[in-house]
């Protein structure tokens, strides 16, 4: 069974920046499309960004294209998410997902990572 690990959250100034990883156990990620989503406080989960392993392709929601970074880390076979100028609505848990086919629908995605906080203040 994969195992997802997400590490990098914290508090965060408006403005600012964090990176985000998420790791794995074995080689879970070849073949598969690797996302991140988050879910504020009583709102839905919501799409963050998607990136195939090995086409590269990104897909990115739309609260977040042209701040927001998902790289692959092929050394430490990570999935990364860089936060630029980060805002106040971008507080929520953020959580890594594997799937097979590029998703936006957390539905669709059976293996998840616990969750990291991150949270921005002003």
């Amino acid at each position: 069974q994969v195992q997802l690990t997400e590490t990098g959250g914290g508090l965060a100034q408006v403005g600012s920046s964090l990176r985000l990883s998420c790791s794995a156990s074995g080689r879970p990620f070849g073949g598969y499309f690797m996302s991140w989503f988050r879910q504020a406080p009583n709102k839905e989960r919501e799409f963050v960004a998607s990136v195939g392993w090995h086409s590269g392709y990104t897909y990115y929601g739309d609260s977040v294209k042209g701040r927001f970074t998902i790289s692959i880390d092929h050394a430490k076979n990570s999935v990364d998410l860089q936060m630029n100028n980060l805002k106040a609505e971008d507080t929520a848990i953020y959580s890594c997902a594997r799937i097979r086919y590029y998703s936006e629908d957390p539905t669709s995605y059976d293996t998840w990572g616990q969750g990291t906080q991150v949270t921005v203040s002003s």
